[in-house]
């Protein structure tokens, strides 16, 4: 049985325990490729960045452990359309970058934070929108209920952890960013396209749980 057939939620845990939330949230650590990006990107990044939270939300279905996504509303004005993980910038009312992280979720699925264990963290990521993402991970139990906010979210779907760690099923290319080619990385599951931070997050999230 391949390790990630067999990661269960205490496995999960046991992986991330030692991970913790970022002192400075945009204390980034730079993707693989970055120095690809263009100039006006990095010396934005180098310059300033605004702290967002997301969480990558692992429901823990009969069946195992997947991986909760958003396909975000085409009407919004910042990253229409684009599959994501619940969450977003960070607010000035907000404790820190995990209650915002929470909130978001929140306001975006309708899950409480209450109904979320967190077990760990990812290191703050940059975007190429000006971003330090910082993802939360946490466990939601099978009996909690969604309830979609369809101003900012037009559906939800689940792709199963085993898929999204199995590094077979991930798409390594390249595309047209302001003149550059920039490298990237892509999942496809059932006819929806995982791309962009979200793909480059997921990656990371392997990375620490799989050691190949």
């Amino acid at each position: 049985m391949r390790s990630f057939d067999a990661l269960t939620a205490a496995l999960l845990q046991e992986r991330l325990a030692g991970t913790c939330a970022p002192d400075d949230p945009v204390d980034v650590v730079m993707p693989v490729g970055s120095e690809r990006w263009p100039d006006f990107v990095r010396e934005r990044i180098a310059r300033t960045l605004q702290p967002a939270g997301v969480l990558i939300p692992v429901m823990e279905r009969v069946a195992g452990l997947s991986v909760l996504l958003t396909q975000r509303s085409a009407e919004l004005k910042h990253h229409a359309g684009q599959v994501s993980f619940p969450g977003g910038r960070m607010e000035e009312h907000d404790r820190d970058i995990v209650h915002a992280a929470l909130r978001e979720t929140h306001e975006e699925v309708g899950i409480p934070p209450e109904a979320i264990t967190v077990v760990g963290y990812l290191p703050p990521m940059p975007t190429i929108t000006g971003y330090a993402v910082t993802p939360v991970v946490g466990l939601v139990a099978d009996d909690v209920a969604l309830q979609i906010d369809r101003t900012e979210v037009e559906y939800t779907f689940e792709v199963p952890l085993a898929f999204l760690l199995d590094s077979r099923n991930e798409r390594a290319l390249e595309r047209e960013y302001q003149g550059r080619r920039v490298p990237t990385v892509e999942f496809h599951y059932e006819g929806e396209r995982i791309w962009g931070a979200t793909a480059h997050i997921l990656v990371e999230l392997r990375k620490m749980l799989i050691k190949e």
